[in-house]
């Protein structure tokens, strides 16, 4: 189906507006989402002129056909892609081309077409987590003699308790905070710029108030996490907050075996849910924690039965043997109905 209309101009004009206008404005998107967007469509850009030699000024809309995107993931997955970032690349041009045919009812047939293109199969594979001494060890893995290993100690401490994205944690302030209140909670800024509030422990609710003391003692707006640049505090990075987690991880595993050897922020998170969810905290609520748009995403990662939890289950619920000794018969004493007790006999012709 052709779709001429406004020539080379059109995919241009509407992707400008999809990824400056439409994401940050109407979607309200982060930086970084936009970003992977604006990458999924060069990557498209780049399979068009290499394997079907369209260059950039000459794509239109026609180019987003269904058998192109169809043989875009084939392409895809012949470059060694990961099913999950296919099918991201895939989400992005399906939401693009929604946009367009939003904006356009024309190209609705476009979108309709490309939304027909199967994703890739994923390998659904066990959750990774911490067990609960490998969290302690790395959470106590920094000492309190110096003003960095305390600061360390903090982040760690809210990283897990709040389950927080790493870049959540590196936008807090002090406003973010509310220690002074009957149910002490932290404000998060997550996807979307969306904001949600999570409580915290009491054990956490002390720690915050003794780091404020010795590194907010005026409570002026300010990060919450930082170092001082020409004297000015500046928010710390995200790459200094995995770096403290992995120079946590590579102590805490000198004393404990159970320290996996890839610890990442994600990966606390992950474990902050898990452990709500084997403690019994209802689904929606550990939703809540995480800041997930949907239900499906949250019981896509954490509703499912472990290994160790089904083993937990099946034990207790095994019968419990008075005298386990006489379990096991001597075959002298097995009834000589046994087999009939627990076989079925085939049925005699007279009896059919």
């Amino acid at each position: 189906m052709k779709y001429e209309r406004k020539k080379d101009k059109d995919f241009w004009q509407m992707a400008r507006a999809f990824l400056h206008d439409y994401m940050p404005a109407v979607r309200n998107q982060s930086d970084k989402s936009s970003e992977a967007y604006k990458q999924s469509l060069n990557t498209y850009l780049t399979f068009l002129k290499s394997e079907k030699g369209i260059a950039d000024e000459k794509v239109t809309f026609d180019a987003f056909c269904r058998a192109n995107v169809k043989e875009f993931v084939e392409w895809l997955s012949g470059k060694k892609y990961a099913p999950k970032t296919i099918n991201l690349k895939l989400t992005a041009l399906r939401s693009f081309l929604k946009y367009c045919g939003d904006e356009d009812f024309e190209l609705r047939g476009v979108h309709s077409d490309v939304c027909t293109v199967k994703k890739v199969k994923e390998e659904k594979k066990p959750i990774e987590y911490l067990q609960p001494s490998a969290t302690k060890a790395i959470l106590s893995s920094y000492d309190t003699r110096t003003v960095k290993h305390r600061r360390n100690r903090m982040i760690l401490i809210l990283l897990y308790d709040t389950g927080a994205r790493v870049q959540e944690l590196a936008d807090l302030n002090i406003s973010a905070l509310h220690l002074n209140v009957t149910n002490p909670y932290v404000t998060l800024t997550g996807k979307g710029r969306k904001t949600r509030n999570v409580p915290l422990m009491n054990k956490t609710v002390e720690h915050l108030k003794r780091y404020l003391g010795e590194f907010h003692p005026d409570m002026a707006e300010a990060p919450l996490f930082y170092s001082r640049f020409d004297g000015v505090p500046h928010h710390l990075s995200t790459d200094s907050i995995s770096l403290i987690l992995k120079t946590a991880a590579d102590k805490a595993r000198e004393t404990c075996p159970d320290v996996p050897n890839n610890v990442h922020c994600h990966l606390i998170r992950k474990t902050k849910a898990m452990d709500l969810y084997r403690n019994g905290v209802p689904l929606p609520f550990i939703m809540q924690l995480l800041g997930h748009e949907s239900m499906s995403t949250t019981s896509g990662f954490y509703a499912f039965a472990t290994l160790e939890m089904m083993s937990e289950a099946m034990n207790k619920a095994a019968p419990i043997f008075a005298d386990e000794e006489k379990f096991w018969i001597d075959n002298n004493t097995m009834p000589k109905n046994f087999t009939e007790r627990w076989y079925f006999k085939p049925q005699s012709k007279s009896s059919v």
